[in-house]
């Protein structure tokens, strides 16, 4: 059995933002896999399903981000989860957009919500790290992760999501390079191969080529030539 937590703001104001990208993840999964519908739980939403026969219990904590550790110690309690059987979906700054890594325990780099779960579980929990870019200072942070996702980046935003959706059996059941993999096959698909034309034969004649023809010619025809010139 597995706790995996999206990480946001709740309330229609933030559902586009950036820093909303992990709740977007998990309506996702739910979606698309045939979850439980969402109930208020643990100062949440939970819902409940099944990968194969491992159990996973989505956690989208309602009590603003700063205060994340909260609802997933009151979820983590109730079901006696240790850090190992969870996994926060999160927003990154240091990714590009539509990149997504995976990483097992370590600091939270000044994520407030990842600060907050520290405080409450420690660091030991896994993490699914969703790209959106940086704004180039620290100073402009606050309010770029609090913006929506313009319009320019919403189709990499959908691929990423249904990536990530693609990949949530292989992510339950510890196989990371598979889910990476799903990720990368919405995010960035082989592009087939275009190649290049090998030239078009032309019937240029050869020298040869015209010698034999000339041999095939009969004396009339090279009769009729010769008063034309």
């Amino acid at each position: 059995m597995q706790l995996w937590v999206g990480l946001g703001n709740p309330g229609a104001k933030y559902a586009g933002n950036r820093h909303n990208i992990g709740f977007m993840a998990l309506d996702r999964i739910a979606a698309d896999h045939g979850f439980a519908p969402w109930r208020a739980k643990f100062q949440g939403q939970v819902s409940e399903g099944r990968f194969g026969s491992t159990r996973v219990v989505l956690l989208k904590p309602e009590t603003f981000m700063n205060l994340s550790g909260q609802s997933v110690r009151a979820a983590a309690d109730f079901y006696k989860f240790t850090p190992a059987d969870i996994t926060v979906f999160h927003d990154e700054l240091d990714l590009a957009p539509g990149k997504c890594r995976l990483k097992q325990g370590g600091g939270h780099a000044g994520h407030n919500g990842l600060r907050s779960i520290h405080q409450h579980i420690g660091p030991d929990y896994a993490r699914v790290r969703l790209g959106i870019g940086h704004p180039g200072h620290k100073d402009r942070v606050a309010g770029y992760v609090l913006n929506d996702f313009p319009k320019a980046e919403q189709d990499m935003l959908d691929d990423l999501l249904r990536g990530i959706s693609d990949g949530a059996p292989a992510l339950a059941a510890g196989e990371s390079s598979k889910f990476l993999n799903a990720v990368s096959l919405r995010v960035a698909p082989p592009r087939s191969s275009t190649g290049t034309k090998p030239p078009e034969k032309t019937d240029t004649p050869t020298p040869k080529k015209k010698e034999a023809a000339e041999n095939t010619r009969s004396p009339f025809d090279k009769l009729k030539d010769h008063f034309r010139k």
